[in-house]
Protein backbone atom coordinates (compact mmCIF):
# COMPACT_ATOMS: atom_id res chain seq x y z
CA UNK A 1 0.00 0.00 0.00
CA UNK A 2 1.50 3.70 -1.48
CA UNK A 3 2.13 6.25 1.57
CA UNK A 4 1.57 9.80 0.86
CA UNK A 5 3.58 12.63 2.57
CA UNK A 6 3.20 16.23 2.69
CA UNK A 7 5.46 19.35 2.64
CA UNK A 8 5.38 22.93 1.71
CA UNK A 9 8.29 25.65 1.82
CA UNK A 10 8.27 28.01 4.36
CA UNK A 11 6.25 30.63 2.76
CA UNK A 12 3.38 27.87 2.20
CA UNK A 13 3.60 29.50 -1.53
CA UNK A 14 4.49 26.05 -3.14
CA UNK A 15 2.59 22.62 -1.41
CA UNK A 16 3.19 18.95 -2.39
CA UNK A 17 2.23 15.41 -1.96
CA UNK A 18 4.47 12.80 -2.16
CA UNK A 19 3.33 8.83 -2.91
CA UNK A 20 5.90 6.57 -2.24
CA UNK A 21 5.32 2.55 -2.14
CA UNK A 22 7.56 2.49 1.16
CA UNK A 23 7.38 4.07 4.46
CA UNK A 24 9.30 7.15 5.15
CA UNK A 25 11.79 5.46 7.50
CA UNK A 26 12.74 2.97 4.31
CA UNK A 27 14.53 6.02 2.56
CA UNK A 28 17.51 7.88 2.90
CA UNK A 29 17.75 11.08 0.98
CA UNK A 30 20.73 12.14 -1.18
CA UNK A 31 23.03 15.02 -0.01
CA UNK A 32 24.12 16.56 -3.65
CA UNK A 33 27.94 18.16 -2.84
CA UNK A 34 27.59 20.84 -5.67
CA UNK A 35 28.31 24.16 -4.77
CA UNK A 36 24.28 25.13 -5.77
CA UNK A 37 22.51 22.49 -3.50
CA UNK A 38 25.47 22.50 -0.28
CA UNK A 39 24.51 26.36 -0.49
CA UNK A 40 20.87 25.60 0.36
CA UNK A 41 21.46 22.51 1.76
CA UNK A 42 19.22 20.50 0.01
CA UNK A 43 18.54 16.45 0.25
CA UNK A 44 17.12 14.79 -2.42
CA UNK A 45 14.32 12.03 -2.28
CA UNK A 46 13.15 9.81 -4.92
CA UNK A 47 11.75 6.39 -5.92
CA UNK A 48 11.19 5.40 -9.58
CA UNK A 49 7.38 4.18 -8.45
CA UNK A 50 6.51 7.37 -6.67
CA UNK A 51 4.43 10.32 -7.68
CA UNK A 52 5.02 14.08 -6.60
CA UNK A 53 2.24 16.29 -7.07
CA UNK A 54 3.64 20.08 -6.42
CA UNK A 55 1.04 22.77 -6.34
CA UNK A 56 1.85 26.21 -6.70
CA UNK A 57 -0.12 29.61 -5.87
CA UNK A 58 2.23 31.50 -8.35
CA UNK A 59 4.70 30.59 -11.27
CA UNK A 60 7.32 28.46 -9.86
CA UNK A 61 11.52 30.09 -10.86
CA UNK A 62 12.95 28.13 -12.84
CA UNK A 63 17.04 27.31 -13.12
CA UNK A 64 19.32 25.24 -14.59
CA UNK A 65 23.50 24.40 -12.93
CA UNK A 66 26.24 22.58 -13.67
CA UNK A 67 25.27 20.68 -17.03
CA UNK A 68 21.77 22.76 -17.15
CA UNK A 69 20.24 19.23 -17.98
CA UNK A 70 18.02 19.54 -14.52
CA UNK A 71 15.80 22.17 -14.16
CA UNK A 72 15.35 23.44 -10.11
CA UNK A 73 12.05 24.57 -9.55
CA UNK A 74 12.03 27.27 -6.58
CA UNK A 75 9.41 29.43 -4.53
CA UNK A 76 9.11 32.44 -6.39
CA UNK A 77 8.36 34.00 -3.63
CA UNK A 78 10.58 32.77 -0.66
CA UNK A 79 13.02 31.04 -3.08
CA UNK A 80 13.02 27.81 -1.30
CA UNK A 81 14.52 24.94 -3.95
CA UNK A 82 11.59 22.49 -4.40
CA UNK A 83 12.50 19.73 -6.49
CA UNK A 84 15.02 18.71 -9.07
CA UNK A 85 13.47 17.68 -12.35
CA UNK A 86 14.15 17.00 -16.13
CA UNK A 87 11.58 16.29 -18.44
CA UNK A 88 11.92 12.87 -20.56
CA UNK A 89 10.15 11.77 -23.46
CA UNK A 90 7.95 9.76 -21.22
CA UNK A 91 7.07 12.96 -19.02
CA UNK A 92 8.99 14.70 -16.25
CA UNK A 93 10.58 12.93 -13.61
CA UNK A 94 12.13 14.34 -10.46
CA UNK A 95 13.48 14.23 -6.77
CA UNK A 96 11.30 16.15 -4.10
CA UNK A 97 13.81 18.25 -1.93
CA UNK A 98 13.69 16.08 1.37
CA UNK A 99 14.21 19.27 3.64
CA UNK A 100 10.33 20.11 2.78
CA UNK A 101 8.71 16.54 3.89
CA UNK A 102 6.86 17.36 7.13
CA UNK A 103 7.71 14.32 8.59
CA UNK A 104 11.50 14.45 6.85
CA UNK A 105 12.76 13.41 10.23
CA UNK A 106 11.43 9.61 9.61
CA UNK A 107 14.08 8.95 6.73
CA UNK A 108 17.35 7.71 7.54
CA UNK A 109 20.24 10.22 7.74
CA UNK A 110 21.35 11.41 4.04
CA UNK A 111 24.00 10.02 2.57
CA UNK A 112 26.27 12.11 0.53
CA UNK A 113 26.30 11.91 -3.41
CA UNK A 114 28.44 13.58 -6.17
CA UNK A 115 26.85 14.15 -9.46
CA UNK A 116 29.07 15.94 -10.66
CA UNK A 117 31.43 13.32 -11.32
CA UNK A 118 28.76 11.75 -13.91
CA UNK A 119 29.14 12.57 -17.08
CA UNK A 120 26.06 13.98 -19.07
CA UNK A 121 24.71 10.53 -20.22
CA UNK A 122 25.62 8.69 -17.10
CA UNK A 123 23.78 11.59 -15.03
CA UNK A 124 20.43 11.07 -17.50
CA UNK A 125 20.61 7.46 -17.20
CA UNK A 126 20.39 7.59 -13.24
CA UNK A 127 17.80 10.09 -13.02
CA UNK A 128 15.22 7.88 -15.46
CA UNK A 129 15.83 5.17 -13.31
CA UNK A 130 15.59 6.54 -9.72
CA UNK A 131 13.57 9.55 -10.18
CA UNK A 132 9.90 9.93 -9.52
CA UNK A 133 7.12 11.01 -11.94
CA UNK A 134 6.12 14.49 -11.42
CA UNK A 135 3.33 16.61 -12.12
CA UNK A 136 2.74 20.39 -11.32
CA UNK A 137 -0.69 22.12 -10.35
Amino acid sequence: MKQTYTGSCPCQNVHFSLLLPLTLESYQARKCDCDFCMQRNVSYLSDPDGQLDIHSSTPLAKSRQGSEQAVFLSCAHCQTLIAATCPFPTGLKGAINSTLITSQEQLKPAVDVSPKQLNSEEKLRRWRAVWLAVTIN
